[in-house]
């Protein structure tokens, strides 16, 4: 198995819910989020460059995190979910798993010392 990421930046506020009333994270704040989505395949099936995919391929990605993610208030994004790194993450994962079907995890960070992850059970 051969795998590649990307790490991709963007700022934006959130405010979660069903936390204890005295929870800081209920309040709405901000955080510099990094993105970092992995693409993998099998020795046998990278493109014929050795490529698990061009890089260059993931700028729609980035084009997308920078329109719908970057400066915007999370919980206007993610309407139907708690805008949590792990509900990013497996939202992120969910919409464009399509369009790379070698997406095998996205990981999303908040602060620098932490970090979810969303991988797929197969």
């Amino acid at each position: 198995m051969l795998s590649i990421t990307k790490e991709f930046h963007f700022s934006a506020s959130h405010q979660l819910a069903n936390l204890p009333p005295d929870h800081p994270c209920t309040r709405l704040h901000g955080h510099n989020y990094v993105l970092v989505v992995e693409l993998s395949c099998a020795d046998d099936a990278v493109n014929r460059a050795g490529f698990v995919r061009d890089y260059r391929e993931l700028d729609s990605l980035k084009k997308w995190i920078d329109e719908v993610l970057d400066h915007r208030h999370l919980n206007d994004v993610l309407r139907d979910r708690n805008p949590s790194a792990e509900n990013l993450a497996r939202w992120v994962h969910g919409k464009w798993c399509t369009e790379f079907p070698e997406l095998t995890a996205v990981r999303v960070s908040e602060t620098p010392k932490t970090w979810a992850t969303y991988r797929p059970a197969t």
